[in-house]
């Protein structure tokens, strides 16, 4: 079985090329090179993307422009190579990169991606996120407020660690319930910027 993979959710973008389970080639990535990396994934693995057997993409949540281009190249891709598609939640592709760690995207305006206790995710200011003392938390929302997490007792890994980086292979391994890839959802959370300026009258059309 042949998985092609990625996230776009955050600036951190990834993909990876797998068979069966094993990793055959995974890359840091930009949502604008997606499929160029992909390609050449393939390439250097000695298939086709015609050989791809299936699809998943990461559903964020994340920024809207870089979840919104990786949701439609899954869709492109799967209708015109004919594939099944699952989404997988870029935090629970976080967290399994760093099992017993909770993960944290920056969601920008003040706010982090997090996941409830019931393990929804969620939208929240940093200064009301439930830091349990002794708990890893990783992800560039807990890199980008490392000073309010470790303050609280959280352990932050370094900046540049990998395990801030949700990597494409993760939500291969999380994937499951495979089917159109139109069923894939966008986890926003919240109103995307341009349409909260234009509802409030701060942008015209």
């Amino acid at each position: 079985m042949l998985t092609l993979a990625f996230d776009t959710a955050t600036e951190a973008a990834t993909v990876a090329l797998l068979r069966d389970g094993e990793v055959l080639g995974e890359r840091r990535t930009k949502a604008a090179r997606l499929l160029a990396d992909a390609e050449e994934l393939c390439a250097a693995a000695g298939v086709a993307p015609s050989d791809l057997d299936r699809l998943v993409a990461g559903i964020g949540p994340g920024g809207y422009t870089g979840l919104r281009m990786g949701l439609v190249t899954a869709r492109v891709l799967a209708f015109s190579l004919g594939l099944d598609a699952a989404g997988v939640s870029t935090l629970d592709a976080l967290a399994a990169g760093s099992p017993g760690a909770e993960p944290l995207v920056d969601a920008r305006r003040g706010q982090v991606f997090a996941r409830g206790e019931d393990g929804a995710p969620r939208v929240v200011a940093p200064e009301g996120l439930d830091v349990r003392p002794g708990t890893t938390y990783v992800g560039d929302g807990a890199v980008r407020y490392r000073e309010l997490v470790e303050a609280a007792g959280g352990i932050v890994p370094p900046d540049e660690a990998d395990l801030h980086v949700p990597w494409a292979r993760h939500h291969a391994a999380l994937a499951r319930d495979f089917g159109s890839a139109e069923r894939l959802e966008p986890l926003y959370l919240r109103e995307p910027d341009a349409e909260r300026s234009l509802r409030e009258g701060r942008l015209r059309v």
